[in-house]
């Protein structure tokens, strides 16, 4: 952090605008190990609002091969973070979805809702996504996805973290099996009509495909 976005920031507060900070820790990188890692995003998630007075801080752990935030170890870190810094205070979090594979896959609407049942029932106050395909390929980013977020996120309210888990194992043992080839999916305006903004017949029968899949998981969707 240097000067320059220090008075960013302070510029930021004499306005009086809401300020988020975003972090996203590496797990696999300097950081470490899952541990070392939950320890980090900790202090970064503390250190947002003592050293930079932010209002909301947006996470979001990355895994240093595959660059998305859906696989087991990072969904690991969220978690522990997330209820680590809500049980001790009362900031508000929010978390961040990359998913590897691409919009109109059953793949990455089962990798958003694995990430929102994992941030709802740690505590999280505010999600944001999803960014399909990593978040870096042009046009792969619907409606569809954030849909698949908000209703998995509904249905995990009030869940056990016993129930959570084994919820969670059965979803990622699904998907995790193709991070080596993620299917890439479709663009916005391939999946998607242009004229009215509404998603596709496909892509209607995709996202049936993965509520039954996460009903089957033991997602009472």
């Amino acid at each position: 952090m240097d000067m320059g976005a220090l008075n960013m920031i302070a510029g930021w507060v004499s306005n009086g605008d809401t300020i988020m900070i975003e972090q996203m820790p590496i797990y696999g990188g300097y950081c470490g190990g899952v541990e070392e890692t939950a320890i980090c995003d900790v202090a970064a998630t503390i250190a947002s609002f003592v050293l930079f007075n932010c209002d909301l801080h947006l996470d979001g752990p990355i895994h240093i091969r595959w660059g998305s935030t859906t696989t087991r170890e990072t969904l690991q870190i969220a978690a522990h973070a997330a209820c680590a810094v809500d049980a001790n205070t009362n900031l508000l979090l929010g978390n961040q979805y990359y998913t590897l594979a691409g919009p109109c896959t059953e793949m990455c609407l089962l990798e958003t809702a694995a990430q929102a049942v994992t941030d709802t029932v740690s505590g999280r106050e505010l999600v944001s996504g999803s960014a399909a395909c990593k978040g870096v390929v042009k046009d792969k980013t619907t409606g569809m996805e954030a849909r698949m977020l908000s209703e998995a996120a509904t249905a995990a309210v009030g869940m056990e973290v016993g129930e959570t888990n084994k919820m969670l194992n059965n979803v990622i043992s699904i998907y995790e099996k193709e991070f080596p080839h993620p299917p890439t999916g479709k663009r916005f305006q391939d999946c998607y009509d242009m004229k009215e903004v509404v998603p596709s017949n496909e892509y209607l029968k995709v996202y049936d495909r993965a509520l039954a899949t996460l009903r089957k998981c033991g997602l009472d969707l």
